[in-house]
């Protein structure tokens, strides 16, 4: 019997993902274990392994193909002993859909199965489906890039498709939109009815905007699904998460002094020192224990009870192109300052690299947003749920304070914690902060 391989979900919330590359071909042989294709969520780009032995029969969904849903048909494999001809037609009735089913209506849900277990009269693919042009001749494309010809109201059969096949891909859509060469749709026909207006949940449309500006002064860069999901959390966070803000001044010089120190001590190995701390890696550590002084604060909130985590894991904002990530240090409270810093450089490049795996970006407990490299003195960042705090760090600059009654000059940093009021109070909050900040004037306090 035909083994449907279907779209995996790579995290419990992913929804569709883009088919990167297949590292196979119809006719392999694959045995289980071995890696098969590619898989790009918003976030990274994950591998996907066959889980059952046999030839590849059929690919159902081509290299390059973004918008693909969770459990969607992708291959069909045939089993050992099997024929291949035979199971890729098979593979092809399974995921045929009803003939009932009308194509305006949306498909049930799929249920959940592993990636390679038989699932009869799973659904087609949509990236399967061509578009039709003005004149009815099909053209190949991706669901996204349907969309967004769809959105910026242009011809599908107009665009050259780069993509496989000469299917026509998003940035084929987007250099046609910023270009200008876009062949507008076709109206629809006299008396044919016009599809009503999706309505707006929240927010102005395109339109709206657009027509504020002079048509020719601008460009239209589509959204990828990284930024789609900032915004989405980012509005979640703002409309759910009653933010309130503590901020404090924490000197530097000890801490400074501390870390010149350790560095200087590290030792070597080819040649290299085999760690070197940063202030973000020791911003890291006294967050951390910070939260373990004050256990009340580490927490996340629910509607029927408060989570009180037992660890403190701490999410590091990470800039990549077209966004940010936050890589998750876990429980840092119980480890040493190079062994953070050691973890910080590997998930930092992988990150930039779009090579992290769901369960390192995704849950912690607490976050940090250093800002202080980009010379930003104070801000205040948004709670990212399910944290329940997100600590904002600026730069660490030279300031005149009065000690003993005398103006000195002291390196100093402004640090503000954003805090979820509904577990975390502004007396609980300022607590907090109050702890991290003599982890950070009096660091060897991290060190034992």
């Amino acid at each position: 019997m035909p083994i449907n391989i279907t779209m995996p979900a790579l995290s419990p919330t992913m929804e569709e993902g883009n088919l990167a590359k297949w590292l196979v071909k119809e006719g392999d042989k694959v045995k289980s274990g071995d890696v098969i294709a590619e898989i790009e969520t918003d976030k990274a780009t994950m591998e996907v392994e066959a889980v059952d032995e046999g030839t590849v029969a059929k690919i159902v969904v081509p290299a390059g193909t973004e918008g693909v849903k969770v459990n969607a048909l992708i291959a069909v494999l045939a089993a050992d002993g099997e024929d291949v001809a035979a199971a890729a037609k098979g593979g092809n009735g399974a995921a045929a859909p009803a003939p009932a089913a009308k194509a305006e209506a949306p498909a049930p849900a799929a249920p959940s199965a592993p990636a390679a277990a038989p699932a009869p009269a799973a659904p087609t693919p949509v990236a399967a489906q061509p578009a039709k042009s003005e004149g009815g001749a099909r053209v190949f494309s991706s669901p996204l890039a349907r969309r967004l010809a769809k959105d910026a109201g242009i011809d599908l059969s107009a665009i050259a498709g780069s993509g496989p096949h000469g299917r026509v891909v998003k940035k084929d859509v987007e250099a046609a939109v910023s270009g200008g060469t876009a062949k507008p749709a076709a109206a629809p026909a006299a008396g044919a009815a016009a599809p009503a207006a999706a309505p707006l949940a929240k927010g102005p449309s395109d339109d709206a905007v657009l027509k504020l500006f002079e048509p020719g002064s601008y460009e239209l860069v589509p959204h990828d699904g990284m930024r789609k999901t900032i915004a989405k959390r980012l509005v979640e966070s703002k409309q759910t998460i009653p933010h309130f803000y503590v901020s404090v001044d924490c000197e530097l010089d000890a801490l400074l002094a501390l870390r010149a120190q350790l560095n200087a001590a590290a030792p070597e190995k080819d040649g290299k020192p085999v760690y070197k701390l940063s202030v973000n890696d020791m911003v890291i550590k006294a967050l951390a224990l910070a939260l373990r002084d004050v256990p009340n604060a580490n927490v996340s909130w629910t509607e029927n009870a408060m989570v009180k985590h037992k660890h403190a894991d701490v999410g590091v904002a990470v800039s990549i192109p077209g966004g940010l990530i936050t890589p998750i240090v876990r429980q840092a409270e119980v480890k040493s300052l190079s062994a953070i810093s050691n973890e910080m450089k590997d998930l930092g490049q992988r990150a930039k690299d779009r090579k992290l795996k769901p369960e390192e970006y995704q849950g912690g407990t607490t976050a940090v947003s250093n800002m202080g490299m980009m010379g930003v003195k104070n801000f205040a960042a948004v709670v990212n749920p399910p944290h329940a705090t997100i600590l904002a760090v600026g730069a660490g600059e030279e300031r005149v304070v009065i000690k003993n009654k005398q103006m000195v000059i002291a390196n100093v940093m402004t640090v503000t914690l954003s805090t979820d009021h509904r577990c975390v109070d502004g007396a609980l909050g300022a607590e907090l902060l109050g702890a991290f900040k003599r982890y950070i004037e009096n660091p060897m306090g991290m060190l034992v």
